[in-house]
């Protein structure tokens, strides 16, 4: 039970709790009255002393106590809502003794309170609302983290002492509560999403909704959680992206469509993957990935403006510029400078393999062409690309849903964005070849092992789906989490997400 472990300090609150009941006094009251927010109540007051009126400003105000001084006859404290912070007075002349000392006895830091009376401003200059009434919204029982305040540049910043990247990821709630700074970075990832939205709307796209449970995984290569359904006695699949339903909509008619929403790949988790993370693909009829392309970078850009203010951002000490053009490289040009070999040169994994050892660069030999070729990229050229800049023409073997590019027969219209040298989006001419579409399925049957978690299924109602025209189309993917990271300044993508996955502490 909650109270088997409760301090000496939760004991004296929770006997706080009881007392107030024996005087007929709720600690949780089923309503609240306020009436303005705590910087409402401030630009009200404001407004009304630059004009001069005489007029009192009377609100009633709630919000979670950050602060009491006890200075006898007066005792100051702060709440603190959504929207920032006001200093309370109570004053003994105007709530009485018995007021006074049930607020002293019974009201703690971390308490909710509703607080009624008229702004002022105090001899020092702080706007301050003079108490004429305030009851209990909510008994905190335990007690927040302490703060502590800081001069930097000659300004005072406030710290909360809990700072343990665990114990924050798991008590969110708490990490909220005295951070500030990761509440606003929650905000902005809302804001973000909100602007990624607009842009698409304003620009003819469709918000639909796939299925998260799917009989069959696919438009993407990683390994899927699965679930059972109880009635249909059939196992299902959390999806691990929105691709091949997408497309279906495009067959139907729909020549724009977007979805923002959940996928779920059961991988490892590292400071740029979670295995439940926030996806944007949308999907563009009689585009293809270079009009993507330019729509890409007019996109993120839009965004940051939108959000931030401006086009420059800083991430791990680097200035990056998101304005337009971003920098283009082909694979097998970057590759070609980077090591010296030729990658069209090689039609075969053997060929390209035996190339690179000749030249002394380690890989798996054991690998096919296509991840032979993505193991060069991680090793000479994401690494170096914290400017903005689109990899494109990818290797076909590693891109079963892309369109070959007509004058090369082992190479795929694909782009991905990358930004501080991570991984930003992934973007195809797509291909609607049902019958191409189909031979592409059976090669990765062939090329991968069963089991293999990337070994892409076939989906027979999606090339159905083919079979009836797909229009020549352009398809964009990104993980939004990384992007919040990247307008943020975070390094690891948990800092991005509200309750990231902890491990059990049990085990």
């Amino acid at each position: 039970m909650l109270q088997d472990n409760f301090s000496e300090l939760e004991k004296t609150r929770l006997e706080k709790i009881m007392r107030m009941r024996a005087r007929g006094i709720e600690p949780y009251p089923t309503r609240a009255q306020r009436t303005a927010t705590t910087s409402e109540a401030i630009r009200a007051y404001e407004s009304a002393e630059a004009s001069g009126s005489t007029e009192p400003v009377i609100c009633t105000l709630a919000g979670r106590l950050r602060s009491i001084r006890n200075m006898g006859k007066l005792i100051f404290a702060h709440i603190e809502d959504t929207e920032g912070k006001v200093q309370l007075l109570f004053r003994l002349d105007e709530l009485g003794p018995e007021k006074m000392a049930y607020f002293k006895d019974d009201f703690d830091l971390g308490d909710f309170v509703q607080a009624s009376g008229s702004m002022f401003r105090t001899k020092r200059g702080e706007v301050t609302l003079l108490v004429e009434d305030f009851a209990m919204l909510a008994k905190a029982l335990y007690q927040l983290p302490p703060d502590k305040d800081e001069v930097v540049d000659g300004k005072v910043v406030r710290h909360a002492l809990l700072s343990d990247p665990e114990t924050r990821f798991r008590q969110r709630y708490v990490d909220l509560a005295v951070n500030p700074e990761v509440r606003e970075i929650f905000r902005l990832r809302t804001e973000t999403v909100r602007t990624l939205r607009k842009y698409l709307d304003e620009r003819g796209f469709l918000e639909v909704e796939t299925p998260i449970l799917q009989p069959i995984y696919g438009g993407a290569a990683a390994r899927p959680f699965i679930t059972h359904h109880n009635e249909l006695d059939q196992d299902l699949y959390l999806r691990i992206s929105f691709e091949l339903y997408l497309k279906r909509l495009l067959v139907g008619g729909f020549e724009r469509v977007y979805e923002i929403g959940r996928d779920f790949r059961n991988e490892g988790v590292s400071y740029k993957h979670n295995p439940e993370f926030t996806q944007l693909e949308f999907y563009m009829a009689y585009a293809d990935y270079l009009s993507i392309m330019e729509m890409t970078e007019q996109m993120i850009s839009s965004v940051a403006q939108q959000v931030l203010g401006t086009q420059i951002i800083h991430f791990e000490g680097h200035e990056i510029n998101l304005t337009p053009p971003w920098k283009r490289i082909q694979i097998r040009e970057g590759l070609l400078e980077a090591t010296g070999v030729d990658i069209n040169s090689y039609e075969t994994a053997g060929e390209l393999s035996q190339a690179l050892l000749t030249k002394g660069i380690q890989h798996n030999t054991n690998a096919s062409r296509g991840k032979i070729i993505g193991e060069l990229m991680e090793q000479f050229l994401e690494p170096n690309l914290f400017q903005p800049t689109f990899l494109y023409d990818y290797p076909r073997d590693i891109s079963p849903l892309a369109k070959t590019k007509p004058e090369d027969s082992q190479t795929v219209e694909r782009f991905e964005g990358f930004i501080a040298g991570m991984e930003l989006c992934n973007a195809f001419t797509e291909l609607n070849d049902p019958l191409e579409q189909e031979k592409r399925f059976l090669e990765m049957g062939r090329t991968y092992a069963e089991g293999n978690e990337e070994r892409h299924p076939m989906d027979e109602d999606f090339l159905r789906a083919l079979a009836y025209g797909m229009p020549p189309t352009g398809g964009f993917g990104m993980g939004v989490d990384r992007l919040v990271m990247l307008l943020t300044g975070q390094h690891n993508i948990r800092e991005v997400i509200l309750f990231p996955p902890v491990r059990d502490l049990e085990r």
